[in-house]
């Protein structure tokens, strides 16, 4: 993978990873503000072992960070509402059609 895709990877996760924590829009818009200022500081760094440096502090982050429940949409797989109220199958045969 690429430097380009590895530091979007990071960002992405950086920012699901804040709104599993804090729900609401308005308290995770501060959060985010941060982790993009975190991440346009250490932008102008070249070093590919400085690079790896990084991506491995920031990966562990993530992981002492990882929510134990994380958010999932309610209509989404694994949310609450998912597949509820499903019509029943329709379990009779066909009736028999005559021509």
């Amino acid at each position: 993978m690429s430097t380009k895709q590895t530091v979007n990877s990071l960002y992405r996760r950086s920012l699901k990873l804040a709104l599993d924590w804090s729900v609401h829009r308005h308290i995770w818009r501060g959060q985010a503000m941060y982790i993009r200022s975190v991440f346009e500081a250490n932008k102008a760094v070249s070093d590919p072992r400085q690079q790896k440096i990084l991506f491995t502090q920031t990966e562990d982050l993530l992981d002492k960070w990882k929510h134990p429940d994380e958010y999932h949409a309610p209509t989404a797989p694994g949310g609450s509402k998912y597949e509820r109220n499903v019509p029943a199958p329709i379990l009779d045969p066909p009736p028999k059609m005559d021509l």
